[in-house]
């Protein structure tokens, strides 16, 4: 199976990708004339949320939990030196729902990122990934 993705600039540090399916994204450097979108190594971390939240979320819905809300919070720590690569992201998963338990929670969590997220499968390495949750159970 082959990705496929075109990266268009459009002037300064500003550049739109597009993916095989014709989504779109803004990305772009920080500074006054060029913060139009989201820096390249946020969307990484974006992709490694959305990577395993898609997982978690299918997999504790497929235990037929009551998950009514998920949170992804993630950070990353990036080296002082160029190419300042992030050595360590970390995921806080807030789930909501009614009776979910700790340890679905856990397993659910343990499952999307090492088996089952590309994202985390290819980070994997360079970077090391912590985790955390918090269930809020209604």
């Amino acid at each position: 199976m082959k990705a496929h993705a075109t990266v268009t600039w459009f002037g300064g540090k500003q550049f739109v990708g597009t993916d095989s399916s014709k989504h779109s994204m803004v990305m772009s450097s920080q500074d006054e004339e060029n913060g139009t979108g989201m820096r390249p190594l946020d969307v990484l971390l974006v992709a490694l949320a959305g990577c395993t939240g898609m997982g978690v979320s299918d997999i504790l819905i497929r235990k037929r939990l009551d998950l009514q809300d998920l949170v992804l919070n993630i950070t990353g720590e990036q080296d002082d030196d160029p190419p300042r690569a992030f050595n360590s992201i970390h995921v806080e998963y807030v789930l909501t729902g009614i009776d979910i338990p700790e340890k679905a929670v856990q397993d659910a969590i343990d499952l999307s990122l090492g088996k089952y997220c590309s994202v985390s499968a290819t980070v994997e390495g360079k970077a090391e990934i912590t985790t955390s949750y918090k269930i809020i159970n209604r």
